[in-house]
């Protein structure tokens, strides 16, 4: 009897863990379809004849359309108990919205497909949220945060490593059919969450006590009444703004060099007739020749094939992206375990930190080679950030039943900082190139971390550890 009554105790936690583990699977394949093309985006348009102005304002239009919806969409999660629909049918607008690009690249349909890309995004992540924590709860959000992220940093790196070979291969498009596959993987892994593992109390954060009903959730105004909360958001609204371009902006660099090195001269001389009618002999040779009585030439130096790979816009941002998620995996897994122990508080001030020591290396030192240390100190960023922020979130709210939504602020004023800062960045470069672009967006990011290290003590509590 012992036995039996053992067995019905331990059944009910097997397909919870099957669920939490299909959770891990969504999360991988997500890492290439909440933010529809990224940066791939720039460097199709760019090949389209597009200008870096013009990129930067269809992605700001994106952007604001994200911004606006995030926190109705945060609600919307946390009052549905249809987050797997949520998700599953988000994924597949973003493939609508971004194979409407690669055959129609008109302003119109871009537009509108970015409108849609952003709005899709918007609600997956708090729809992600709230599944994470109506499966785990709060005591087990820190780990399963870092294991969430360590899983879309991972399914980041696949995709990268897939969009740079084929698209290398065979071009841009198949960076699209890529995400396609990604986006179908992610529909199957939802749909092997059982709709019963998900306690939809706590994943909106209203706490149950044995032998009670749940509480009902609070008023809205919770959200702006809330001061770490509105701390928090106008740390992030500046960091973002730092953030959201630097890395489209990176790809676009590589390009406009690509394009500028095959354009052909203006105003040369070499292609001119001399004085008795006949083109000078030395624009037909081959290059490492000389004309016949003239010094011989110095032979040209051939490049290596790592140099080749960062000369190719699509390999140079597929490389970007690599770098990056591979240092957010160990990062994201640190994070959860320091979170536990020690906190948020430190972890947000290394996140802010990092951006503007990014911004400076990317702006000071003109080389391809730069993406290296660029791309580490973002994966540095994110890495902590992608736990830190729900995290935060969820104890700032916790009790409130607005979790989801409080989520979906945040992200909506975090928005008008990374959806302004392209266009913004695409107008200093412009007018000013892009090292002083990268300088500009550093400079945001400080700001950003001065206003959380002033306000320490009113955030103290929410940041404090377990």
């Amino acid at each position: 009897m012992s036995t039996m009554a053992a067995s019905a105790h331990v059944a009910p936690v097997e397909p919870r863990s099957r669920s939490v583990k299909a959770l891990s699977a969504v999360n991988f394949f997500l890492a290439d379809v909440r933010d529809g093309l990224g940066p791939f985006l720039g460097i199709f348009l760019i090949g389209q004849g597009w200008s870096t102005a013009t990129i930067g304002v269809v992605m700001t239009i994106g952007g604001i359309a994200g911004m606006l919806a995030t926190t109705p969409l945060g609600a919307l999660a946390d009052a549905s108990k249809a987050k797997r629909f949520m998700v599953g049918f988000c994924a597949a607008l973003v493939i609508i919205a971004s194979l409407a690009i690669l055959f129609v690249p008109t302003l119109t349909f871009v537009a509108a497909s970015q409108i849609a890309t952003g709005i899709a995004g918007a609600a997956i992540g708090p729809a992600v949220a709230g599944l994470t924590l109506g499966l785990v709860g709060q005591k087990g959000l820190a780990p399963q945060l870092g294991r969430n992220e360590a899983w879309n940093h991972g399914g980041n790196v696949f995709a990268a490593a897939g969009a740079g070979f084929f698209g290398y291969e065979f071009g841009l498009t198949a960076v699209f059919i890529l995400m396609t596959a990604m986006a179908a993987g992610s529909i199957i892994a939802v749909l092997m969450i059982r709709p019963g593992d998900i306690d939809h109390d706590a994943a909106r954060g209203i706490e149950k006590k044995a032998g009670q009903d749940a509480d009902a959730p609070s008023g809205f105004s919770v959200l702006w009444k809330s001061t770490p909360l509105l701390i928090l958001a106008a740390t992030l609204m500046l960091f973002h703004f730092g953030n959201g371009a630097m890395l489209p902006l990176l790809g676009q660099q590589v390009a406009t060099q690509a394009e500028n090195s095959t354009a052909p001269a203006k105003g040369g001389t070499t292609d001119t007739a001399d004085a008795g009618g006949k083109a000078d002999a030395a624009t037909t040779l081959p290059p490492g020749q000389s004309k016949p009585g003239q010094p011989a030439a110095q032979p040209v130096s051939q490049p290596s094939s790592l140099q080749s790979l960062l000369s190719d816009p699509v390999s140079y941002t597929a490389a970007t992206v690599i770098i990056a998620q591979l240092t957010m995996i160990p990062i994201a897994l640190l994070a959860a375990g320091f979170a536990g122990r020690r906190g948020y508080f430190l972890l947000l001030v290394a996140a802010l930190v990092a951006l503007p020591v990014r911004g400076l290396i990317a702006g000071l030192w003109p080389s391809p080679y730069a993406l290296i240390p660029v791309q580490m100190l973002d994966g540095v960023g994110a890495g902590l950030l992608g736990v830190a922020v729900p995290g935060l979130v969820a104890r700032m709210l916790k009790g409130t039943g607005h979790i989801n939504a409080g989520l979906g602020a945040v992200m909506t004023v975090q928005g008008v900082g990374a959806s302004l800062s392209p266009a913004i960045a695409g107008v200093i470069v412009s007018h000013y190139g892009f090292s002083a672009a990268y300088l500009t967006l550093a400079g945001f990011a400080v700001c950003g971390l001065a206003i959380w290290l002033v306000s320490m003590k009113k955030v103290a509590a929410a940041c404090a550890g377990d």
